[in-house]
C-alpha cells in the first residue's frame, strides 16, 4: 500500500473510532474486539519501509517509542472511559473529556516524535503510525472488554454500576422502537 493510502486509512479509522467512542454505546463482550487492531497491524507490518534502511537504530527507537505511546494512550483512554450497567444488565461505555485530553496528548507526542525523526534525518513511513494505532485500539478494546466483563460478574443490587469514579451519574437510556 502506498503512503497516501495508509495515511487515508489511518485518518478514516481514527475519525470513525473517535466519533463512535464519544457517544454512549453498548459494549458487546462477545464480539471480535481484536479484529480491527489485528488487520491494521498486519497491513502495517507488510510494509518494507517500516524501518529506515539508512538509519536502522534511530528508526527502530522511534518505532519502539511510537508503540509505547500507543500502549500508554490505549490504556489511558480505556481507563478514562465511563462504563456502567443499565438496569437490564447491558454494559454501556462513553469516552469522557479526560479521554479527549488523552487523544490530544497522544497527538502532541506523535508530532514530537515525527519532528525528532525529521531532525535526525530518519525517513518515517505511515506504517509505523498505523502499527501504533493498532496497539492503541487493541489495548483500549481489551481493557474495556475486561472492565465490562467484571461489571457483569458483580452487578450492584439493581442499580447501575460505575467503573470510572469521576462523579458522573449513570445515564438511564430508553430506546425508541
Amino acid at each position: 500500500m502506498s503512503g497516501l493510502v495508509n495515511a487515508l486509512l489511518i485518518v478514516a479509522v481514527v475519525a470513525v473510532v473517535i466519533v463512535r467512542q464519544f457517544r454512549a454505546r453498548p459494549v458487546n463482550t462477545g464480539r471480535r474486539w481484536w479484529l480491527l487492531p489485528a488487520i491494521l497491524a498486519v497491513v502495517a507490518l507488510r510494509e518494507p519501509a517500516i524501518l529506515d534502511a539508512h538509519h536502522r537504530t534511530e528508526s527502530a527507537l522511534l518505532l519502539g517509542t511510537e508503540l509505547l505511546v500507543g500502549l500508554g494512550m490505549g490504556a489511558a483512554w480505556a481507563w478514562t472511559t465511563k462504563i456502567w450497567t443499565e438496569p437490564d444488565g447491558v454494559v454501556w461505555t462513553k469516552s469522557t473529556k479526560a479521554s479527549g485530553m488523552v487523544w490530544l496528548g497522544g497527538l502532541l507526542l506523535r508530532v514530537g516524535l515525527f519532528a525528532l525523526g525529521a531532525a535526525l534525518g530518519v525517513h518515517q513511513d505511515s506504517s509505523a503510525l498505523m502499527l501504533g494505532l493498532a496497539i492503541l485500539l487493541g489495548v483500549r478494546s481489551g481493557i474495556l472488554v475486561w472492565r465490562a466483563q467484571s461489571l457483569h460478574a458483580a452487578p450492584s443490587a439493581g442499580r447501575p454500576a460505575r467503573a470510572y469514579r469521576d462523579g458522573m451519574a449513570p445515564v438511564i437510556r430508553k430506546e425508541g422502537v
